[in-house]
C-alpha cells in the first residue's frame, strides 16, 4: 500500500481534538473527532492497516509519514485505527475466552476488559499523563534544559503548536498495538509452552513482556519526537532501563505469562494444564 501522505507543516494553529479553532466571538465547535465516530465510509482503513504494518517493521515512518496539519492540528481526526484494533481485540478476546473462561458469561467479561479497560482506558490514562506531563516538561524553554509550555484540550486564541489531547491519544493508541501483537496474540499462541515450569519457558515468557513494554515505549518516543516544538524527546526513552533491569530480574523465577497475562487482568483464571 502507498498512500497519498501530505508532509506536515512546522508551525500549526491551536490545540484542540481535531476541532476547527474558533475566532473571537465565536463557540468552540464539537471536534471533528467526534463528528466523523459513527461515519464509516469517511474512515481511512487503508491506512490504518498501513499504520499497524508499520508500527512493527518500521515505526518511524508512522509519526514522520501521517501527521500532518490539517485544518491546524497536529491530531488525525479518523477513528479507523480504534476501530480496527478494537475488532481486533475482540477476536483476540473471544480466543482467550474459549481457551480459558468459564462460560459465555466469563467470554463476554473478558471481551469488555480488553477493549473498554486495557485498551479505551489504558490510552486514555496514558494520553492524560503524557498532555499533562510531557507538553509541560519537554516545550521549548532554557537551551540545554526542559521547558515549560501552556497547552489546551481546545483551542486558545493567540496561541501556537500546543500539545493536543487527540494528539496524545493519537500516540496511544498506535503503541497499544505492539502491545496486542506480543501479549494478546503471541503470547496467547504459545501460552501452554511458556507457562511450563522449565526456565526455557521462563526465558521467552518474559522476553515477550520486554518486547511489548519496549516497543510501547519506543512507538511513545517516536510520536512525540514528531512534534518540532517538543525537546529532550530522548528522555522518554528512559524506561527503556528500568524494563530491562526488570526483565533481567525476573529471569531469576518470576514468570510474568504466569501472574501478568491478560486474561488475570479480566479477572479470569488460567486454567490447572497451562
Amino acid at each position: 500500500m502507498n498512500p497519498h501522505i501530505s508532509l506536515p507543516r512546522q508551525h500549526g494553529g491551536p490545540a484542540n481534538f481535531g476541532g476547527t479553532p474558533p475566532t473571537r466571538g465565536e463557540t468552540i465547535r464539537m471536534p471533528r473527532f467526534f463528528k466523523r465516530l459513527f461515519k464509516f465510509p469517511q474512515m481511512d482503513f487503508e491506512m490504518a492497516i498501513w499504520e499497524m504494518t508499520s508500527l512493527i517493521i518500521a515505526p518511524k515512518k508512522v509519526f514522520r509519514s501521517i501527521y500532518y496539519h490539517t485544518k491546524n492540528t497536529w491530531h488525525r481526526p479518523d477513528p479507523s485505527f480504534t476501530y480496527l484494533l478494537s475488532a481486533f481485540l475482540l477476536l483476540t478476546s473471544l480466543a482467550w475466552g474459549l481457551a480459558y473462561a468459564d462460560g459465555f458469561g466469563g467470554t463476554v467479561k473478558i471481551t469488555l476488559v480488553f477493549i473498554f479497560i486495557h485498551f479505551i482506558g489504558l490510552s486514555l490514562l496514558a494520553s492524560t499523563i503524557a498532555y499533562f506531563l510531557v507538553g509541560r516538561l519537554l516545550g521549548p524553554g532554557v537551551p540545554g534544559l526542559p521547558g515549560r509550555r501552556r497547552q489546551g484540550l481546545f483551542a486558545q486564541p493567540g496561541e501556537s503548536d500546543p500539545l493536543e489531547f487527540g494528539y496524545c491519544f493519537d500516540v496511544s493508541i498506535r503503541a497499544f498495538f505492539p502491545v496486542w501483537v506480543f501479549l494478546y496474540v503471541i503470547q496467547f499462541l504459545l501460552m501452554p509452552v511458556i507457562a511450563r515450569d522449565y526456565w526455557v519457558s521462563l526465558f521467552f515468557g518474559n522476553t515477550l513482556y520486554l518486547l511489548a513494554f519496549g516497543y510501547y515505549t519506543i512507538v511513545m518516543f517516536l510520536g512525540y519526537n514528531a512534534l518540532p516544538f517538543l525537546h529532550h524527546t530522548e528522555l522518554l526513552l528512559s524506561p527503556i532501563v528500568v524494563l530491562a533491569i526488570l526483565w533481567f530480574a525476573s529471569l531469576f523465577g518470576f514468570s510474568l505469562p504466569r501472574h501478568l497475562a491478560p486474561i488475570l487482568w479480566a479477572g479470569a483464571k488460567l486454567r490447572k494444564h497451562v
